[in-house]
């Protein structure tokens, strides 16, 4: 039996005849700042404009553990939502356990296999199927920077890490914080993977999503953990607990110098009324340029039993590939369109930078799955870094060489 519901009436209901009927479709997911309720609301609008009812299933937390929570707990109880925000490996995972319905009808409407690059298609798909559709790709590996802090502390945007520590010690002294972070499991592997990802891609990827065991020990790895633990005497004591976005804010307020950050934080800066290359610089992360740690926002789409909820799920997954949806969404959100060939002059320099990265990554082997955020590893394999990560970031006696040794240990554990 397919684990798919190929057979359902979903399949049968053609995308013409799916908007005849109004139906509500409930969507989970954790784009909660402003920036992303900003772009959210974009997909609301189209969805009522279709007829349809959204019903919003918002559960707050940047790197959605809380979200996931919830929705386990509802697909337990027999009643999932009809859309959640889901990614990665993770979509895998619910096609397995047979929850997801296909939308190969819309996809083959929208010429999905055309419009996407194969990096993102592949990710959409099960068992050969369209079950989720992208709304995005970001890039992970960013470094965000207020340049009036450098110009107060005589510092230069750094773009190695042994420049990174030198402008640190100058912007500390000038009595700024250095680095806005977020103690938060998920944040603490953002900041780690990037220095990971200055390694170099064929180091990244051996570690991350070959999971090769000799890479995860080796001196390339105790180094990593190294200069991760050093850049915690560089944040403020009030970093532990913090959100992403209040992380962004202090570098949009003149607070802080640098925050390295997926490319949502921008769409916080553009809410905020900053403009790129004036207000704030975005530098791909030290000794990361021309390299691309890419995270893909989608929405994968349950089972439901009612036929409109069905007709209106097709709706939203088609609006999800329209140019319209994808350059309003894109540009509050602040990353870049999954789909292909997508005008570029309303974008700023910054998503300029992000395309480039992203088209010349895809063929010299720098574009990699960010680990961080669920596109390169398992949920119980993400889990296992993240405890040993930030246990490490926290822990003043605990050794790098100790840390390596746990991740090897623990990813063993956990495949």
């Amino acid at each position: 039996m397919k684990k798919i519901a190929l057979g359902l009436s979903s399949l049968a209901i053609s995308v013409a005849a799916a908007t005849a009927h109004a139906g509500e479709v409930e969507v989970l997911h954790w784009w909660t700042s402003g920036g992303e309720a900003a772009s959210i609301n974009v997909l609301k609008d189209l969805m009522t404009e279709e007829g349809h009812t959204w019903k919003d299933f918002a559960v707050a937390g940047g790197g959605g553990e809380s979200a996931m929570t919830v929705l386990k707990s509802r697909a337990i109880a027999g009643n999932p939502p009809a859309a959640a925000q889901i990614k990665g490996p993770t979509i895998q995972e619910w096609g397995d356990l047979g929850f997801l319905t296909n939308l190969d009808a819309v996809a083959e409407q929208g010429q999905w296999d055309v419009v996407l690059p194969q990096v993102v298609s592949d990710v959409m798909k099960y068992d050969g199927h369209y079950v989720a559709a992208p709304v995005n790709v970001h890039r992970v590996n960013w470094m965000w920077a207020n340049p009036e802090i450098f110009k107060k502390a005589g510092a230069s945007i750094p773009t190695t890490w042994d420049q990174f520590f030198e402008a640190a010690d100058k912007i500390k002294a000038a009595g700024f914080t250095p680095l806005a972070h977020g103690g938060q499991a998920w944040q603490d592997a953002t900041l780690f993977e990037a220095i990971a990802l200055s390694k170099g891609s064929q180091f990244y990827s051996a570690a991350f999503v070959g999971l090769d065991d000799a890479t995860l020990r080796g001196d390339d790895m105790i180094d990593v953990f190294k200069t991760f633990k050093k850049t915690r005497d560089y944040v403020d004591s009030g970093f532990s607990g913090r959100d992403w976005n209040i992380a962004t804010s202090m570098v949009i307020n003149g607070d802080a110098a640098m925050q390295i950050m997926g490319d949502w934080a921008k769409g916080e800066f553009t809410a905020a009324g900053k403009k790129a290359g004036i207000d704030y610089v975005c530098y791909a992360a030290p000794g990361t340029s021309g390299q691309f740690t890419f995270n893909i926002d989608s929405l994968a789409m349950f089972q439901v039993d009612d036929e409109n909820a069905q007709g209106a799920q097709q709706d939203l997954a088609k609006l999800m590939l329209e140019p319209t949806f994808q350059e309003t969404f894109n540009l509050n959100k602040g990353s870049i369109p999954a789909r292909l060939n997508m005008p570029r002059d309303k974008f700023d320099t910054c998503a300029h930078a992000s395309m480039d990265a992203f088209l010349a990554g895809s063929s010299t082997g720098d574009l990699v799955p960010s680990m961080a955020h669920g596109m390169a590893v398992s949920s119980m394999v993400q889990g296992a870094i993240y405890d040993v990560v930030t246990n490490f970031y926290n822990n003043e006696s605990m050794t790098a060489e100790e840390a390596v040794d746990r991740l090897a240990r623990a990813i063993k554990a956990s495949m």
